[in-house]
């Protein structure tokens, strides 16, 4: 199965996403603010199931 470009889009968009929390989660950027952190990390399984869902939904010609 190769992936489209639009898949690799949705995986790196959960990446940075996760890369971001983590950052925001020890303090990298500054100082460390977790509830933000947490809301951030909430966004890669969001980010996945969109993507799980318009990759489900794509109409194959």
């Amino acid at each position: 199965m190769k992936l489209q470009k639009s898949d690799l889009f949705i995986l790196a968009a959960a990446f940075f996403s996760f890369l971001f929390s983590v950052s925001l989660w020890f303090g990298v950027l500054g100082e460390g603010n977790r509830d933000t952190a947490i809301f951030v990390g909430l966004w890669v399984p969001s980010i996945l199931a969109l993507g799980l869902y318009g990759t489900t939904t794509r109409t194959r010609i």
